[in-house]
């Protein structure tokens, strides 16, 4: 399972309606997580540490275009106050 992230320009967010998502924050806390659906989320606040079950840890910050594949399991660590848009995609 691979988590990808992505820098995307204004034109692509725009194409992918980004602003119309929904927005989910969360204070700065630790806590498991699993992904029953595909995510995409658009990192607009606070700096995040997700970590994968192989051990590696992916660092977000705001600007990241960040896609959690389905059954994904990992824990965040949210460092910095966050704020987010989301969307699930289909599978």
């Amino acid at each position: 399972m691979k988590v990808t992230i992505e820098k995307p320009d204004e034109e692509k967010l725009k194409a992918l309606k980004v602003h119309t998502w929904p927005i989910w924050s969360k204070e700065v806390s630790r806590f498991d997580w699993y992904y029953s659906e595909t995510e995409m989320c658009y990192i607009l606040e606070g700096r995040v540490v997700v970590e994968l079950p192989n051990g590696e840890k992916i660092e977000l910050s705001p600007g990241d275009l960040v896609t959690f594949p389905k059954g994904l399991s990992c824990m965040w660590d949210i460092k910095e106050p966050i704020r987010k848009h989301y969307t699930f995609l289909e599978d």
